[in-house]
């Protein structure tokens, strides 16, 4: 049983780690925290679902069309909810990403209803054995979807000129801006990768743990919190993080209850953090990684 445990914590972490990555993304970008961001997932599994019903295909065909709608809403978020509002005190910037989030709650909850709703698998139903563990189909694709998607990340961020120029927007923004990096479009950059993560992680989660216009907000204080436990700007930290958040969830629910493992992790990152604020994973002084 340990195996399908560690599969199942493994595919949760994974989808979990994309939520992270683009939180952290564009907190780093922007400095502000993106309080709509658990609800651009719940919108990102709205979408796959949408779209199957148009192309009956499986859902790893529908991933580009889901990434590009998501990165429009992202750019639309940045042009609405942040820049109008970037040279104000934070408080305005908190609360109109909350406002923006319960906009897209309320907006899924009119177009399809509050019931839980299922996107197509990722490749095909099925199980799969590996050595002593069986584990389905769906829960391989979506750790293989992923690590591809953060890899990709990777590559971007560190061996693209878009990418140098995005964490030299989020280390030093008035030097960047001086060097003539347009930092402006970095942080709408960033918002649109951001939510093209969000998107992704909601075709992951949306056929096997399903998806409801209110699983934003569980889903953002999941981010919230993988990001304090890896350490505030560091997306290593996020990943780590996530992993974390899912091994205990699963571990915990396999052998007492999901709301039992929901009160346990919050509970435990409450302690965690009083003893260690930085972080399981502080960054280091000057270093956005």
């Amino acid at each position: 049983m340990l195996p399908q445990l560690l599969i199942s914590g493994l595919a949760l972490g994974a989808a979990y780690a994309l939520v992270a990555l683009g939180f952290v993304l564009v907190l780093n970008a922007s400095r502000a925290v993106n309080f709509a961001h658990g609800d651009l997932v719940a919108a990102g599994g709205f979408a796959t679902v949408a779209l199957a019903t148009l192309l009956p295909v499986p859902a790893i065909l529908l991933l580009p069309a889901v990434l590009i709608v998501m990165a429009a809403v992202g750019l639309a978020i940045a042009a609405l909810a942040y820049f109008p509002l970037s040279r104000r005190p934070p408080a305005a910037l908190f609360v109109s990403t909350i406002a923006v989030g319960l906009i897209i709650r309320n907006g899924l909850d009119a177009l399809f209803g509050a019931a839980p709703r299922a996107g197509p698998p990722l490749l095909g139903a099925g199980l799969v054995e590996i050595g002593p563990a069986v584990a389905s189909r769906q829960s391989i694709a979506i750790i293989v979807a992923a690590a591809l998607l953060i890899a990709l990340l990777w590559v971007l961020l560190a061996r693209t000129r878009m990418g140098k120029r995005l964490r030299a927007s989020a280390e030093d923004p008035e030097m960047a801006r001086a060097l003539g990096v347009p930092v402006a479009r970095m942080v709408a950059f960033a918002f649109a990768l951001a939510a093209a993560l969000a998107g992704a992680a909601g075709l992951l989660l949306a056929n096997q743990f399903f998806v409801t216009p209110e699983d934003g907000g569980a889903l953002m204080l999941k981010a919230y919190v993988a990001a304090a436990l890896g350490g505030w700007g560091r997306l290593a930290g996020a990943v780590a993080g996530a992993l974390a958040i899912a091994f205990f969830e699963v571990g915990v629910a396999s052998l007492l209850s999901y709301p039992v493992a929901e009160a346990l992790l919050y509970a435990s990152a409450l302690a965690i953090l009083a003893l260690r604020p930085q972080g399981l994973f502080p960054e280091h002084a000057g270093q956005r990684a």
